[in-house]
């Protein structure tokens, strides 16, 4: 029995107040689900209301539809192969996103402190090149383990400056504070004398001594890409950032709309994280080892 009414607010650990009340039939999943009424306010509620997915009516979906979206599936495809309505379909993105990244950052919180980390930046666009994103990307060096992502919104550069500005005017660059935020939610997983690898970009030593002044940052020359890979691997014998590389060209290869060449493009930015959220708890959970 549940020991909280969801109506009044009532707390009984033994659970007397609530009597049982009968079932009704979960058409979703075909189960006969056990209903509850409290003694104290006469509402009802049952075991499903205390559950995750509680007024889903497509659950049984969600799983199925979490291992498409890691797995370089896009919505469309997905509403047509689960027979779903294409909002459905992004709803259920959305949901399965939140879901996503409160198991990734409950893993990482539970597991033990980063000697290690490397990070930088991986970039993408909303509906064209004009409007370009940044994805502020985490790993554990040598595990690959994803620690964190926050995607940003920057201005275009080179020939488009002037294409874009004509069509869509002035664009913030965000990328400063999605790289603090995501440095903020990493304090506590990164231990103080850590070593932290990134490419020689000038804006990154400042942000790296706020969060983390004991660490040690060192930074790299960047090298040139290799057509396999996605271009995220480097043309080079050794590479320092081969965890955060390999890492990036993974997420190209699984996440359909960060592929390059391809016409599956962003239309929102929190479609985005949220499908980088769930191939980044994917990739932990399965892909990490």
């Amino acid at each position: 029995m549940p020991s909280n009414c969801p109506n009044c607010s009532l707390s009984e650990n033994s659970g007397s107040e609530f009597v049982r009340f009968g079932f009704f039939y979960r058409t979703s999943d075909s189960r006969w689900v056990q209903r509850f009424r409290c003694q104290r306010c006469k509402k009802t509620c049952s075991k499903a209301t205390f559950h995750r997915w509680f007024r889903q009516k497509k659950r049984i979906k969600n799983e199925a539809l979490r291992k498409h979206f890691a797995s370089h599936g896009t919505i469309r495809r997905a509403a047509r192969n689960f027979n779903l309505n294409r909002k459905t379909v992004v709803r259920k993105l959305l949901v399965l996103g939140f879901e996503a990244e409160c198991r990734l950052r409950l893993g990482n919180a539970f597991s033990p402190k980063v000697h290690e980390v490397e990070f930088d930046d991986l970039e993408t666009f909303e509906t064209t090149k004009c409007k370009p994103l940044s994805v502020t990307l985490a790993v554990e060096s040598g595990t690959r383990r994803i620690l964190g992502l926050e995607v940003s919104s920057m201005p275009a550069k080179g020939l488009l400056v002037g294409k874009a500005w004509r069509k869509y005017g002035h664009r913030s660059d965000e990328r400063g504070h999605g790289r603090r935020k995501l440095f903020s939610g990493l304090r506590h997983l990164v231990a103080e004398d850590a070593i932290i690898k990134s490419d020689s970009n000038p804006h990154y030593p400042g942000d790296v001594a706020e969060f983390f002044p004991k660490a040690s940052h060192i930074q790299f020359l960047g090298k040139r890409g290799s057509l396999g890979g996605q271009g995220e691997l480097k043309k080079v014998r050794f590479d320092p950032l081969f965890s955060l590389n390999h890492t990036c060209a993974m997420f190209r290869a699984n996440v359909s709309r960060l592929t390059r060449k391809t016409w599956v493009t962003t239309k929102n930015p929190a479609h985005l994280h949220a499908h980088l959220m769930l191939y980044a708890q994917y990739h932990n959970e399965h892909l990490e080892k």
